[in-house]
């Protein structure tokens, strides 16, 4: 059964993203130069919905690494969708 989304939640999925981001090297790289963060921007913007938003662009924009994304937290594109409209 799937539960309603808060604004809380697209947060968590945003937060996650970002990890899961960072966590290859060659994907945070790209990340990084999409965007024009460097890494201490990235830290510092944490809690910045511009940042968390960006994070989800980033995704919504390479068809690959959303699913590939929403694999690995066990839940679908669309979730990370409604993450998106609820952050930023």
């Amino acid at each position: 059964m799937q539960r309603n989304r808060n604004v809380t939640d697209g947060t968590m999925v945003a937060l996650q993203a970002i990890s899961w981001i960072v966590s290859d090297t060659n994907r945070a790289g790209r990340f990084l130069s999409l965007t024009g963060l460097d890494p201490e921007e990235l830290r510092a913007g944490l809690g910045n919905d511009a940042v968390l938003a960006a994070a989800l662009d980033y995704l919504l924009g390479h068809e690959a690494d959303l699913m590939a994304y929403a694999e690995a937290i066990g839940e679908s594109p669309e979730t990370i969708v409604a993450a998106r409209a609820q952050v930023g």
